[in-house]
């Protein structure tokens, strides 16, 4: 099952919920798993405390779908997967409390069909339950296996998803990368013009400096003829 909910500002009191349920699933498995152990009426009364238990832990996950509309979007993205968990693991209680209910009402009308077999009888229920046990442990390794195939096909998913982030992100970092020479080529061709503009400014500076000489000159050169 999913790790304990970080208490993030509006998740107290579905983290209240979730520890509930934890403390109720905790008590179903436990039961489920000592139920074989049992006949006869202990057992009946086990399959009636796990089918309590049961409608309680449903009654949590509710107030737990209810809950989790008030809670803030980025908080709920992290949340949401663990309700699923929470749900599908109360799913597979229920059918597990289901097929041992059935094997129940199975016993029981072969245990009144056989009743007055005597001895023999009952090496046949003895037998019977047997079969039934083991048939109940191996349901229950099959829904692991079938458990641990979804948790790998979930982390597969994740994996392929991260990989597609990485990828998006080198593009991205290669698309940056050609803007930024795209931009330095800008920055040199502007460079270029600049000085070329400076250089026509100073070019321009001097033939002007120089025409104001040369008319300075000229001016200087009447005033003297003039004197002379």
């Amino acid at each position: 099952m999913a790790g304990t909910l970080d208490t993030d500002v509006g998740t107290e009191l579905f983290a209240s919920h979730e520890a509930d349920f934890k403390l109720v699933k905790a008590d179903i498995t436990q039961k489920l798993d000592q139920i074989n152990e049992l006949f006869g009426e202990p057992r009946k009364a086990a399959l009636r405390a796990i089918e309590r238990s049961i409608d309680e832990a449903d009654e949590i996950i509710g107030q737990m779908r209810l809950e989790i509309q008030n809670i803030p979007t980025v908080s709920r993205q992290r949340i949401n997967p663990r309700l699923r968990n929470y749900t599908h693991d109360l799913d597979i209680a229920k059918r597990t409390l289901r097929k041992l209910s059935e094997n129940a009402d199975r016993d029981a009308l072969f245990g009144a069909r056989g009743a007055g077999a005597g001895g023999s009888g009952d090496a046949v229920t003895d037998q019977r339950q047997q079969l039934l046990s083991g048939t109940d442990r191996l349901d229950r390794s099959s829904q692991r296996l079938r458990d641990s195939h979804r948790l790998a096909n979930e982390t597969e998913a994740i994996g392929a998803g991260i990989l597609g982030d990485l990828r998006g992100q080198r593009e991205t970092i290669i698309n940056t990368h050609s803007m930024l020479q795209e931009s330095e080529g800008y920055v040199d061709k502007s460079i270029k013009t600049l000085r070329g503009m400076a250089r026509r400014m100073a070019t321009n500076r001097i033939i002007t400096i120089a025409i104001i000489t040369v008319l300075v000159l000229l001016i200087l050169a009447v005033i003297a003829s003039k004197f002379s």
